[in-house]
């Protein structure tokens, strides 16, 4: 059975126009140092109690996480988009099966096949 491969595409570039956008908005977020936010070394102030300047430290680093993974999922999809160019979206890379329909819709730049995925066939 032949994979719909504008279907994909059509979702592929929806998914990546989606994590583009969320990574811009933790850029736009994002855009001032963690000293700027707190004004802690800055200022030097009493103000600022060191639980808070722990919490924008917390926070910022669960920003840089979900950046980073949101420009994994970019390049997969990018990776996925380059696979429907070359006919081989699908095709599952360890052996060369089709990969399922459902799983390409629940995962649309997957690789592998659910049973490679799971690690290997038993």
């Amino acid at each position: 059975m032949a994979v719909d491969t504008n279907h994909f595409r059509e979702r592929l570039e929806a998914e990546r126009k989606r994590v583009q956008g969320a990574i811009d908005y933790l850029h736009k977020v994002n855009s001032g140092s963690l000293e700027d936010e707190t004004g802690e070394l800055v200022s030097g102030s009493a103000d600022n109690h060191p639980a808070d300047t722990a919490t924008e430290t917390v926070d910022r680093e669960i920003d840089y996480t979900l950046e980073e993974n949101s420009a994994n999922v970019l390049r997969e999809i990018d990776a996925a988009l380059q696979r429907i160019d070359a006919g081989t979206y699908g095709v599952c890379k360890t052996c060369g099966n089709e990969i399922e329909p459902d799983r390409l819709e629940h995962l649309p730049w997957a690789t592998q096949c659910a049973a490679d995925a799971r690690g290997g066939r038993g």
